[in-house]
């Protein structure tokens, strides 16, 4: 069973700064494309910044020049450095990934989210 865990979600002041990160654990896997997404209250769900396997970076134009994301293919873990935080980047943030898993029966690629951790800035 595949589980991603989030952690280092918290409150903190405009201007300050955060460092998220996703755990991805349980049955044997590759991980591809990456990425963090975030829900404000009464919006839907968006991309903040994505990896691929390949080396492809994407950002949010809102987050660009503030955020980076990277991870460690050898701890199946990947972060989120959020830096000059605003009080518009208030919202629960997701890590969602897409797994390649083999099994008996062959190899498929599944999305996996974590339970997201909340993000406050207070202005």
């Amino acid at each position: 069973q595949v589980q991603l865990v989030e952690s280092g979600g918290g409150l903190v002041q405009a201007g300050g700064s955060l460092s998220l990160s996703c755990v991805a654990s349980g049955s044997t896997f590759t991980i591809n494309v990456v990425g963090w997404y975030r829900q404000a209250p009464g919006k839907q769900r968006e991309l903040v910044a994505s990896s691929s396997s390949s080396g492809g970076l994407k950002y949010a134009d809102s987050v660009t020049g503030r955020f980076t994301i990277s991870r460690d293919n050898t701890k199946n873990t990947v972060y989120l450095q959020m830096n000059n935080l605003k009080p518009e980047d208030t919202a629960v943030y997701y890590c969602g990934a897409d797994l390649s898993i083999t099994t008996l029966t062959g190899t498929g690629v599944y999305r996996y989210w974590g339970q997201g951790t909340q993000v406050t800035v207070s202005s």
